[in-house]
C-alpha cells in the first residue's frame, strides 16, 4: 500500500512539474515574443503613416503640377495675345497713315470739319510707350469715335525742348505712331481716317522752363473732327509724307 501511494504520489509530482514547467515556458515565450509583436506593430504603423504622407506629399505635388500648368497655359495666351496685338500694331504702322507738318495742307474744305472732341496722353522723358493710364484716356476717348459720322483724327506728338531738334522730330513721330497705333489696332478704325503729324519741339504748350512745362510738352494730342454731311474723309490735296 504504501508504495503504491509512493507511487501515485510520484507521479503526481511529476504531472505537477510538467505543469509548471509548461507554464513556465508559456510565460517565457509571452515574454520573448510581447516586444516582437509591438515592434511589428509599432513598424506597421510607421509604415502606414509613411504611406500617409507619402499620398499627402503626392497629392499635393500633382496639385502643384497642376496649377503650374494652368498658369503656364495662361501665360502662354497671354504671349499669343501680346503677339497677336504687336503683329496687329506693326500692321497698322506699315498702312498708309496720312502724315504732314499741318492738317492744312493736305484736307481740302477743312473748314467743314468741326472739332467734337480731343485727347492729350503725356509720355516720359525721352519714352514712345504709352502707359496704363494713358491707355484708359484713350480708352475713354474712342467711345466719341464710335458715334462720329464722317470723321477724321488729327494726330499731334511733341516733345520738350531737350536734346537735338532732329531727334525730337523723330520722336514726336514715335509718339504719334504709337497712339495711332493702338486706336487702330483695338478700335479697328482704318489708318485713312488718321492724318499724323509730328512737331518735335517746334509748338509747345507750356513753358520748357519748368519740369511741369516739359512733360505736358512731352505729349501726343488728338483731335476728332467730323464733317456730319460727308459721306468719307477729305480729299488729300497734297503729297503725303
Amino acid at each position: 500500500m504504501n508504495a503504491y501511494r509512493f507511487g501515485v504520489l510520484s507521479l503526481a509530482a511529476g504531472l505537477a512539474v510538467v505543469g509548471a514547467t509548461g507554464c513556465a515556458t508559456k510565460n517565457y515565450v509571452r515574454n520573448q515574443t510581447a516586444p516582437l509583436v509591438d515592434q511589428a506593430n509599432q513598424l506597421d504603423s510607421k509604415t502606414a503613416a509613411n504611406n500617409r504622407q507619402m499620398h499627402d506629399v503626392d497629392d499635393r505635388a500633382q496639385a502643384g503640377i497642376t496649377q503650374a500648368q494652368g498658369a503656364a497655359d495662361s501665360a502662354n495666351q497671354n504671349a499669343q495675345g501680346a503677339a497677336k496685338a504687336a503683329g496687329d500694331a506693326n500692321t497698322t504702322a506699315g498702312l498708309a497713315v496720312h502724315r504732314a507738318d499741318s492738317l492744312e495742307s493736305v484736307v481740302k474744305g477743312l473748314d467743314d470739319y468741326k472739332p467734337i472732341g480731343n485727347v492729350a496722353v503725356t509720355f516720359g522723358f525721352d519714352k514712345a510707350v504709352l502707359t496704363n493710364d494713358d491707355r484708359a484716356e484713350l480708352d475713354g476717348f474712342a467711345e466719341q469715335i464710335a458715334s462720329a459720322k464722317g470723321f477724321i483724327l488729327e494726330v499731334t506728338g511733341g516733345t520738350d525742348a531737350t536734346g537735338p531738334a532732329q531727334y525730337n522730330y523723330e520722336l514726336s513721330q514715335r509718339r504719334a505712331d504709337a497712339v495711332v497705333q493702338y486706336l487702330a489696332a483695338k478700335y479697328e478704325i482704318p489708318a485713312h481716317r488718321f492724318y499724323l503729324i509730328g512737331i518735335g519741339k517746334d509748338k509747345e504748350v507750356a513753358p520748357n522752363t519748368t519740369a511741369e512745362g516739359r512733360k505736358q510738352n512731352r505729349r501726343v494730342e488728338v483731335r476728332l473732327l467730323s464733317n456730319a454731311n460727308a459721306g468719307d474723309v477729305p480729299t488729300q490735296t497734297a503729297a503725303m509724307r
